[in-house]
């Protein structure tokens, strides 16, 4: 009996993604990354949108909106070079237990590294550590629309992004078909018709800067 010898890869994974979306990746540092040999020194992680909804187990305007403020946040705080995890403090507006800020800071987490105490805290001396970096109720806005301040620890610039969510269109009479998707009864044109109204609205969130205000604090 012959032996297979072919390789196997067994990072190969597929994925039946029913919906595309067009926006720009994120890219962000990691020293602990670039420490182990993970990634080359100087080499950023590459994260999606898809990572995003991977995070949320869903992609609807909050995490869309999370992700926008992650990447104009970064964005306006590292003009000239990729962020650093480990150099980004976050501060949220709301509560960790509120529907939206709960939502948006697990992607804002994920995309800068930044968490509360249970977060990893750094290789020998605390390199690279990102516990303590994550707050909440943190500051005081204007606004009821969710806000998060991102602070540079190395230089301590800090830029805040408003997610005016109030201004995003509504998706039309198509979205009260969720509730017969939920309950089974959803006819495949049914299905179509929101999928459609629903994934046009995301893409609205991760297209229109106007949705947001980007602003030195």
């Amino acid at each position: 009996m012959s032996e297979n010898t072919t390789p196997t890869d067994t990072n190969r994974t597929e994925e039946n993604w029913a919906v595309e979306y067009d926006v720009e990746p994120i890219r962000v540092r990691d020293p602990v990354a670039e420490a182990l040999g993970v990634l080359k020194p100087g080499a950023p992680f590459v994260i999606t949108y898809r990572d995003a909804v991977k995070e949320a187990g869903h992609s609807c305007p909050t995490a869309s909106g999370a992700y926008r403020i992650a990447q104009l946040g970064l964005d306006a705080l590292y003009p000239d070079s990729d962020p650093v995890r480990s150099e980004i403090e976050v501060q949220a507006a709301g509560p960790r237990d509120d529907a939206t800020y709960g939502v948006m800071s697990r992607i804002v987490s994920h995309v800068t590294g930044a968490t509360e105490d249970d977060g990893f805290g750094g290789l020998a001396g605390g390199y690279g550590g990102r516990r303590d970096l994550l707050r909440f109720d943190a500051l005081d806005p204007d606004t009821p629309d969710p806000t998060f301040r991102f602070r540079r620890t190395d230089t301590d610039a800090t830029i805040e992004v408003t997610y005016h969510v109030s201004k995003l269109p509504d998706g039309g009479p198509a979205i009260g078909n969720l509730q017969q998707i939920l309950d089974g009864s959803a006819s495949d044109q049914q299905r179509e018709a929101f999928a459609d109204a629903w994934h046009r609205r995301v893409q609205i969130v991760l297209s229109d800067d106007s949705l947001f205000t980007v602003e030195s604090a």
